[in-house]
């Protein structure tokens, strides 16, 4: 008869067998890692984790984080044995296996459900994307900081629909990365006892033993964080592993760290604990060793013996249907007693607005002196924070720059006494706060976060995976160019536009006045899909009249024509963004009394210009009109394509200097005697193909 320890130890190898079968197919990937932790894995998913397998989006589901991303085939392995079902980005569940056998047949293969490092919205029961190390650890703080916001917002007396707990398992590259330094500090500033870290300490890299690039002491740095930390000696030992796992749940006032000492490739007769077993396949006749000291069927490959998908149904998968039913029966409950509120919280998964979410969109009259984009920014974000309850962040200590704080009664503070505050305060962790966002986002709530845009660099791979992600998150980035003026070039940003418009999905907008700034507020938030940088300037712009000139409703289409010539046939365009289009409006003024007629452009986002059919785009920026000016007070990289062969562009070659604006706008050609020369030149030029 076969013993319960029998079957828990089959399952385990079941785990690191089909890893080692996996990665050997392929002839790709990480084997020793999975090896190592599957029964650490194990545990937490079939004593503890609170996971419903026909229904892994259920909101108040446990999360579980692989941070070490390129351990996949421990997650794939997982989602297959478990039985978790597919769910299309529809929210319509599909009812087949997010992970079949022959997705781990052709594990890192084009378009199978098994990728490289695991990949949210591609595998459903991926909780988020991982594989940059760091990434996934720090974004768990965001889902625990959701955990908690969303208890306080939406839980009554005898309806707890929000509890759940957040686990992230790591290793010892992600301890190095600084972002999970940013992270596990503000976790425990906020004291996220719903946050659960669990490190792998095998003390191996890819280079080698750990020994050569990383000596600290792990526990006492994250004692000296304020975590609660407990040690499991032997990552085979399952019944301490239990235990340190129900210590987590019972602790009520500071994060956990458990750190499991473990050995890379455990089993493997040659390649354990040595890096050989990190980033390679072990090989066949290593693997058919391996399977040996298992016990297991050595010439058998992708082997799921009788009774272990069974057996974690009964464990896991009963346990999570049993707890979703009931929070379902207390959902129908909630739903009669707090209608508004039960409401919300569809509206909120779903990532649909409330009715007349934008009503209170202010509109800005015409000012020559004008408003800073982050003054404005902030008046609409406030206006739009009363009227969409989840929406809720902060900055990385910059809020009284950025303009980004919510300020009308009762937005408050999140803090380790109030959960229910709608102000976040990051500190100084730029990275850290992008990753946060990250998981809040993928806990529904609709999160922004704030800093100058020099600093997007710090917070660059954060925001690369919410667009390849694709969710929604709100990037504000106040202090747009050398309009900083006496900052200098270290504060000056000239690089960042570029950079930021090369990063797929994620749609920058800089916009020329309040209200382009106020239809951008509009666009973004009825983004579901996207992640959006918002550029926004110190500086006062002019409120452009609209009645003269064309609404700023054309935001909406990235560019949009603002002012035209007579009949609609310029000699000219002026194609600019954010600050320089008053520029380039005083100098179509200038040009008109020259007899030169201009055309000019807004172009707040080039993406969404770029999603606007040929046709339009065309009667923005018509081919046929080769005399074109582009001006930008940043990089010319990338205007190019919208100057054409022959255009000219005006921005920057290098980097700032230290001045007031003026003299840098005069220092570096953003003035309008010199976009009306470089008009003159281009009308002046023999007529070529763009």
């Amino acid at each position: 008869m076969v013993t319960n320890a029998q079957l828990d130890q089959t399952c385990i190898n079941t785990i690191r067998t089909l890893s080692m079968d996996a990665v050997q197919q392929a002839n790709s990937g990480h084997p020793g890692t999975p090896m190592a932790m599957a029964p650490v894995a194990y545990c937490l998913w079939q004593r503890i984790l609170r996971f419903d397998p026909n229904d892994p989006i259920w909101p108040n589901r446990d999360r579980f984080v692989l941070s070490m991303g390129h351990a996949s085939m421990l997650l794939y392995s997982l989602l297959h044995l478990t039985g978790v079902k597919a769910v299309n980005p529809q929210y319509e569940r599909l009812g087949e296996l997010s992970v079949q056998l022959d997705d781990l047949k052709r594990f890192r293969q084009l378009n199978s459900k098994c990728a490289g490092h695991p990949e949210y919205r591609w595998t459903s029961g991926v909780e988020t994307t991982t594989g940059p190390l760091g990434q996934g650890v720090a974004t768990s703080v965001g889902m625990a900081i959701a955990a908690q916001w969303q208890a306080r917002y939406f839980n009554r007396p005898g309806f707890d629909l929000f509890d759940y707990d957040v686990y992230a398992l790591c290793g010892d590259g992600c301890m190095m990365e600084g972002v999970t330094a940013e992270a596990a500090s503000l976790a425990a500033h906020l004291k996220l006892s719903n946050l659960c870290w669990i490190y792998d300490n095998n003390k191996i890299t890819i280079e080698g033993h750990t020994e050569w690039a990383f000596s600290e002491d792990v526990a006492t740095r994250f004692i000296g964080y304020g975590w609660n930390v407990t040690r499991v000696g032997d990552a085979n030992d399952l019944d301490q592993l239990e235990r340190a796992l129900t210590t987590f749940k019972k602790e009520s006032d500071r994060p956990t760290l458990i750190i499991v000492d473990s050995h890379i490739a455990y089993g493997s007769p040659n390649k354990q604990d040595t890096h050989a077993a990190h980033g390679e396949p072990l090989g066949e006749e290593e693997i058919r060793l391996t399977k040996r000291n298992y016990g297991w069927p050595e010439q058998e490959k992708f082997l799921v013996p009788d009774g272990v998908r069974q057996h974690f149904q009964q464990g896991m998968g009963q346990r999570g249907q049993a707890a979703r039913a009931a929070w379902m029966a207390k959902f129908e409950d909630y739903q009669r007693q707090f209608p508004q509120l039960a409401g919300h919280l569809s509206q909120m998964q779903q990532r649909r607005l409330p009715e007349g979410w934008d009503k209170a969109l202010p509109v800005f009259p015409p000012d020559a002196k004008g408003v800073a984009g982050r003054d404005a920014s902030s008046k609409i974000l406030n206006a739009l924070a009363q009227e969409i309850p989840w929406l809720l962040g902060g900055s990385a200590d910059l809020a009284p720059s950025t303009k980004t704080r919510l300020t009308f009664e009762g937005a408050g503070d999140f803090t380790a006494t109030d959960r229910g505050g709608r102000n976040l305060h990051f500190g100084v962790r730029e990275h850290a706060m992008g990753s946060v966002l990250n998981g809040l986002s993928l806990s529904k709530v609709r999160p922004y976060g704030s800093g100058f845009l020099i600093f997007s660099d710090y917070s660059r791979g954060a925001i690369r995976l919410s667009a390849l992600m694709e969710i929604p998150v709100i990037h504000i980035f106040t202090h747009d160019s050398i309009g900083v003026g006496e900052d200098g070039p270290t504060h000056q940003p000239i690089e960042q536009l570029a950079s930021l418009r090369a990063v797929p999905n994620l749609i920058v907008l800089r916009p020329a006045d309040a209200n382009e700034v106020a239809e951008a507020w509009r666009v973004i938030m009825q983004m579901q899909h996207e992640p959006v940088a918002l550029i926004l300037t110190r500086q006062a712009l002019p409120t452009i009249d609209r009645v003269t000139y064309a609404a700023a409703s054309g935001v909406a289409k990235g560019a949009y024509v603002l002012a035209d010539a007579p009949g609609g046939k310029p000699d000219v365009l002026l194609l600019a963004s954010g600050s320089e289009v008053s520029l380039c409006l005083e100098a179509a003024e200038q040009l008109k009394t020259q007899g030169i007629k201009a055309r000019v452009v807004s172009m707040p986002s080039w993406e969404l210009f770029e999603h606007q059919p040929q046709q339009y785009r065309d009667s923005v920026i018509p081919p046929s009109i080769t005399a074109r000016v582009c001006v930008e007070q940043a990089s010319t990289f990338g205007w190019a394509r919208y100057a054409g062969l022959t255009g000219e562009i005006i921005g920057m070659q290098s980097f700032g200097a230290s001045a007031p604006l003026k003299e840098l706008q005069k220092k570096f050609g953003f003035t309008t005697d010199n976009v009306v020369a470089a008009a003159n030149r281009q009308h002046r030029k023999p007529a070529k193909a763009a």
